[in-house]
């Protein structure tokens, strides 16, 4: 390979006694402003699209994944007023449009089509929620895949917009008042001139906005000026007098949680789970008793309720700590439903009041079950069922009755039995038994070219999930797996534990212990084992391709954070140090520097081939993570493997991708894994 040649800095610095070189820091200059990381992006992307444009194989992928994406696809309904409000995309479009019923099955009404709002097809509808009467919808426009939103509001009858628009939100719940009056929001100050995508995010405020008004004349509702760091998301209770906001500081679920009256302005506000010390998430009220999904005591969480007539709530148990991990819990149809994983599968129980368990409510399979929203009175709730061979299928729950049916099942160009989803466990280094799920077609004898998938971070839990494009690879005779490696929330907080911090050394053990696992059990043949992940998953690539660079051919690290010393000081990274650490903290550095995949390059190497991905627009982990990580893999490595960069524009973090650029990029991602690990791909039909 002939790269674009890179300038190096000299530019060296001591931390803690140690001389830690950053010779590519240049590149973390925001592409938009800085003419010379243009020329570079420029660059990297025609060798890498030279490169990519003559793999055998990419324009068969590119056409079966096409016709793979091209089938009709629900998203889970929310009824309020008696509306039925849901999205629904036809099969290729880029973004999904809304629609609104009348009735549960009635004609459907286009509402809001994302598609008409750029040319390019980059501009989503990103959160929605309708008000409690139905006649309101309130959403959020996320353009170019940025973080940023702005929030409109939409007339249900009319389908006209109101002159409503809130700007500068991020990171935000959105709440309606229960008399449709206005709504919750937070939102971050607007950033400086050339800091938009890259300034760190501090000072978050909940704010109330009033229907017809401006947004300059929105009602401040909770801030903590003197604490720049912490977070505020804000709920409207279920009987609409208060507004429940939950502070945080970073990514970890450690909350306080306070009570604003919307009813008396000069009310102060109440703390009534303090301390940042535990997840308390709010799940309902039903009047003074409030219901929260808690881990005080219960690593793997439970129910517990608090009477807020008391000065000082004491929390007390409504569904106890299980086995499983609790997954989710909402208040329906005089139910608490609660969703578990057991072994990183969905498992679903209804449950009285008092927390007695009513039934459980039979699944399709191994798969992942998510929705069951709703209002205390409402008879039925709606889920999605998805699994590795199957789309996702929307049911209606009837909640009295305790029967499920499909309300929308997709109709795919491939048949799901032809495949196996299999869940085997493994030995880690330390002896830790790991889950991991198998996915293959049925009757695949002997090793086959895999590519094994893995995340490993923020207690985010890794759970069966359909892709259709992940099923031309399966087509093709490909293995595809999943390790649930530590880090993660499978197993509840201690697993969580044991993948960050000091400890964080376990995730790249235990992923490292499932490639060697696949090989030598027959499943994957050496030479023929690919690896991939993103944003933490992208470290993960990045750390274990350093440290066991001859067990795998080839890797796909996308949007990653890569150097793990400057992480905290762009965008939402300085939350991260919860798992990662401080960086300025002599303990944690010797850690992080230690596994960060900038830092660990060694020249001479014979590093797998590999392709990073990231976009201009990604302001949650900001591309210079990625432009200086490939810029060191090239120069260490120049005469190896192909170390290429695959740049999008007008793209983000991942949210928000329009359909044809999800197909673009993993045509090219999935033909360069290919390429390197002996899977034959066949000519398109």
């Amino acid at each position: 390979m002939t790269y674009p040649q890179t300038r190096r800095q000299d530019l060296t610095e001591t931390q803690f006694g140690v001389a830690v070189a950053d010779p590519f820091r240049w590149l973390e200059n925001d592409v938009r402003n800085d003419t010379e990381v243009r020329s570079w992006v420029t660059a990297q992307n025609q060798v890498t699209d030279a490169f990519l444009d003559q793999l055998p194989g990419r324009e068969a992928l590119k056409a079966r994944m096409t016709e793979l994406y091209n089938y009709e696809r629900f998203g889970i309904p929310q009824q309020k007023g008696g509306r039925y409000f849901y999205q629904r995309n036809s099969g290729l479009q880029n973004q999904s449009p809304l629609y609104v019923r009348e009735s549960v099955n009635g004609e459907p009404r286009l509402l809001v089509d994302p598609n008409q709002w750029s040319q390019d097809g980059a501009t989503a509808l990103a959160e929605w929620v309708p008000s409690e009467d139905g006649k309101h919808l309130l959403y959020s426009v996320q353009d170019g895949g940025t973080d940023w939103r702005t929030v409109k509001v939409l007339d249900v009858a009319t389908g006209k917009p109101t002159p409503d628009e809130i700007k500068w939100v991020k990171f935000s719940n959105l709440s309606w008042a229960k008399d449709g009056s206005g709504f919750l929001y937070s939102r971050f100050d607007e950033p400086a001139a050339g800091q938009t995508f890259q300034g760190l995010n501090q000072n978050q405020k909940v704010y109330f906005h009033k229907l017809g008004t401006s947004q300059t004349a929105d009602r401040l509702v909770f801030a903590t000026s003197a604490k720049p760091e912490l977070n505020h998301t804000a709920e409207v209770s279920d009987d609409g007098r208060w507004a429940i906001v939950t502070s945080s500081s970073g990514t970890d679920e450690r909350y306080e949680v306070t009570l604003v009256d919307l009813q008396r302005r000069s009310a102060k506000p109440r703390v009534i789970v303090p301390g940042y010390q535990y997840n308390y998430s709010y799940v309902g009220n039903r009047g003074q008793t409030f219901f929260f999904i808690a881990n005080e005591g219960a690593p793997k969480l439970k129910v517990v309720s608090l009477d807020i007539r008391d000065a000082a709530p004491k929390p007390k148990t409504v569904i106890a700590e299980q086995e499983a991990t609790l997954d989710g819990a909402s208040l329906v149809g005089g139910k608490l439903i609660a969703s578990y994983l057991v072994d990183a599968k969905t498992e679903v129980r209804v449950h009285d009041l008092d927390g007695k368990l009513a039934r459980k409510i039979d699944l399709p399979g191994i798969g992942t079950a998510g929705g069951f929203s709703g209002d205390f009175d409402d008879p039925e709730t709606f889920f999605a069922f998805t699994s590795f061979n199957r789309p996702t299928t929307i049911y209606r729950y009837d909640v009295r009755a305790g029967q499920a049916s499909e309300w929308a099942a997709p109709k795919v160009a491939f048949n799901p039995e032809d495949y196996s989803v299999e869940q085997r466990f493994f030995a880690s280094k330390d002896g830790t038994r790991v889950p991991m799920f198998i996915v293959r077609r049925k009757g695949l004898t002997g090793p086959s070219p895999t590519l094994l998938y893995g995340y490993g971070g923020f207690n985010a839990s890794m759970t069966p999930s359909f892709s259709a494009t992940r099923m031309a690879w399966l087509e093709n005779g490909g293995t595809w797996v999943l390790a649930n490696i530590r880090g993660g929330g499978e197993y509840g907080k201690a697993w969580h534990d044991a993948g960050r911090l000091a400890n964080k050394q376990n995730v790249f053990d235990d992923f490292i212990g499932a490639g060697e696992h696949l090989v030598a059990n027959g499943i994957t043949p050496k030479g023929g084992l690919a690896i991939q992940g993103g944003s933490n998953g992208g470290l993960l690539v990045g750390a274990v391709v350093n440290q066991r660079p001859d067990l795998f051919a080839a890797a796909n690290a996308a949007v990653g954070v890569m150097d793990m010393l400057r992480f905290d000081k762009f965008t939402a990274g300085r939350y991260w140090v919860d798992d990662y650490g401080y960086p300025n903290r002599q303990a944690d550095f010797r850690t992080l520097y230690a596994y960060s995949p900038y830092h660990n390059l060694k020249p001479g190497v014979r590093y797998p081939a590999l392709l990073v991905t990231t976009a201009d627009t990604d302001d949650r982990v900001v591309p210079g993570h990625s432009f200086k990580y490939i810029s060191a893999l090239q120069q260490a490595n120049p005469e190896g493997q192909p170390h290429l960069i695959r740049i999008e524009t007008r793209a983000g973090h991942g949210s928000g991708k329009p359909t044809d650029k999800i197909i673009e990029e993993a045509a090219d991602v999935y033909a360069f894994l290919a390429r390197f690990t002996g899977l034959e791909v066949k000519p398109a039909s």
